[in-house]
Formats: structure tokens, C-alpha cells, sequence
């Protein structure tokens, strides 16, 4: 989450009135993120998240996104319900964004991730799979192995400037997982961005452990390989803030996944290659965003190189024992 676009008091007070909320009490904007400007939103009636959607959001995606989460939050997963205006809508147009209005979550992210977080979130992102799999609507994937060269060539010429040799390494590294990408896994509905600050946990009253609260920011779902949405969580929960891979935290997510849904052979066999395709994919976006980031916008730049990092380790790894697997 982020901001990109200010809004006046006038203009959200006219926007609230639209949804029968009662009246706008205050709104905030939410540093979060990189993609889309967000507002905590307080009316009369309570909490609300407001989303303008900007730059790689293609406006044509927007009724999959919200349709997603309705069809997901009536299955019973816990995740943000869009709000429908007096008119019936629930996408609306906001400072000339395409907007919309979803209920507001109770729960925080984690900060430090603890094993238990990352066993909790294996069974939720299973959960949404099973949840999301008679979701009739579907939408490719344009951020995995097809639109990673496309992407690389906005950002060719000035990789190095980050990193001198980063380029040449990309280029290489796309190289291979063009070549190896599978071909045919289970497929379905991923989120496809499911980072931390995309979970919200609250703790259990009884067992004081963290129980998923949940999930939110759906704007990369997508239709693609499941096992490369976990491949995506491993990156993004399993690493330590100095680098080094928890196999614990890996084993722990990967088998909470499997009590929910199970893991085919080939998609296990294919999980060291998913990782890298998954962690090129951040580094490629991350790179865009470091070196296009606005003057000014107020929003939290995330350094590439982490992912370079992650990047180097999967490619040291021929089996899927090493993410703790038996």
C-alpha cells in the first residue's frame, strides 16, 4: 500500500456519502506498499480501507479483484468485502483513479515473524486455494516467467547502476527459467503477493497463539500454478532479516499447507525452480520501482537486492528436502 494521489477533504467526504456509512469522521493515508494509494477511511459507522488504483493496475482487472474477494469473504475467508454504493456499484472514480471501498480487518501483520506465523500462514494460503477454486472469473498471470523479459528490458540499461554486473546476471538467470519453467502443474487462483504485511494475525484468547485474522491486498491475483504461490511465501516468510534461510519456518508452513491441501509429486520436484522464478520476479519489480519511484511519493522503496540475494540461494538447491521436506 501506498499513496500516489492526495485527496481533498471535499472530495472524500462527496466520495464516503456515495456508500451510506454514515458521515466521514477522519482518513489517513497508508505508507504500505508500492502499487496503489490507500486511505484508512473512519466514518460514523466504523473503520474502512479506500484503494485509488495507479500505475501497473490495469483498470480491466479491477471487477476480477473485487469479485475475487466477494466470492472469497462468501465462502467464508477472511478477507476485505468491497462495499457496494446506493447505486449498486462497487467500483467508483475517485481525483480521476478508478476507487473502491472494502470492509476494514481486525488483526496486525507480524513485524518479527515467529514459527508459528509462518505455520499458520501455510494453512490460510492452502485454505484460500481450496476457497478461490470454483471462482468462475480467471486472469493470466502477466507477472510470471512471460512477462519477466519484457519487464527486464524497461530496466536493462540502468540495472547496474544498483548493482555493477546485476544485468548480466538477470539476463542469465532468465536464460535458464525460460528453459525450465514446468509446463503443467495443478493450476487455480493464487494471490500471488502474499508478503507479511498482507496477513493479519490476532491471538487466540485460549492459546495465546497467532491465528490467522486475514488476508488482504489482492490486486496481483491471478491464475497460475498454486505451488508457485507458495513458492512466492517462501521468499517472503522463510528468510531471516540477515539473510539466511529458516528451514524450520519453511518446514512448518509447507506442512500445515499439505494437512490442508496436498502436494503432488511434481509439484514438490518443481519448488527449488518456482523459488527462483518467484524471487526474480520481486527483483525485477523492485529494480522498476528503485529506479522510477517519483520525487517525493510517499511510499517505502524496497531494496532489489534482498531478492538477488534469495535469488543466489535457491539456485544452490537441487531438492526439495532443503526447504525441509522429507
Amino acid at each position: 500500500m501506498a499513496v500516489y494521489t492526495e485527496v481533498s477533504d471535499e472530495e472524500m467526504e462527496e466520495f464516503v456519502a456515495a456508500y451510506g456509512i454514515g458521515e466521514l469522521v477522519s482518513f489517513t493515508g497508508i505508507a504500505e506498499g508500492v502499487e496503489n494509494s490507500n486511505f484508512l477511511v473512519q466514518t460514523e459507522t466504523g473503520p474502512y480501507i479506500l484503494t485509488l488504483y495507479e500505475r501497473r493496475v490495469n483498470p480491466d482487472d479491477l471487477p476480477f479483484f473485487l469479485g475475487l474477494m466477494e466470492h472469497l469473504a462468501a465462502r467464508g475467508l477472511a478477507c476485505p468485502t468491497p462495499l457496494h454504493g446506493a447505486d449498486g456499484n462497487a467500483l467508483r472514480e475517485l481525483c480521476g483513479r478508478p476507487a473502491a471501498m472494502v470492509t476494514f480487518l481486525k488483526g496486525m501483520s507480524a513485524r518479527r515473524l515467529a514459527l508459528g506465523h509462518c505455520a499458520a500462514l501455510g494453512g490460510a494460503l492452502a485454505e484460500m486455494h481450496q476457497k478461490g477454486a470454483d471462482f468462475a472469473m480467471t486472469r493470466p498471470n502477466n507477472l510470471s516467467v512471460a512477462g519477466w523479459r519484457p519487464l527486464f528490458a524497461q530496466v536493462k540499461d540502468r540495472a547496474d547502476e544498483i548493482r555493477p554486473g546485476l544485468a548480466a546476471f538477470i539476463e542469465a538467470e532468465l536464460d535458464a527459467l525460460e528453459a525450465h519453467w514446468p509446463k503443467s502443474l495443478p493450476s487455480g487462483l493464487i494471490h500471488a503477493d502474499l508478503f507479511p504485511d498482507n496477513v493479519f494475525f490476532l491471538a487466540d484468547r485460549t492459546t495465546r497463539e497467532d491465528k490467522v485474522s486475514g488476508l488482504i491486498d489482492f490486486y496481483f491475483a491471478c491464475t497460475d500454478f498454486l505451488a508457485y504461490d507458495i513458492a512466492i511465501c517462501l521468499n517472503a516468510w522463510c528468510f531471516e532479516p540477515d539473510g539466511a534461510f529458516n528451514a524450520t519456518k519453511a518446514r512448518l508452513m509447507l506442512g500445515n499447507y499439505r494437512k490442508v491441501r496436498p502436494l503432488s509429486a511434481d509439484e514438490l520436484d518443481a519448488l527449488p525452480l518456482l523459488a527462483r522464478g518467484a524471487a526474480m520476479r520481486f527483483l525485477l519489480t523492485r529494480t522498476y520501482d528503485w529506479l522510477n519511484t517519483p520525487e517525493g511519493a510517499f511510499v517505502k522503496r524496497k531494496d532489489p537486492l534482498e531478492y538477488l540475494r534469495k535469488l543466489r540461494f535457491h539456485q544452490g538447491i537441487t531438492s526439495p528436502a532443503a526447504y525441509g521436506l522429507e
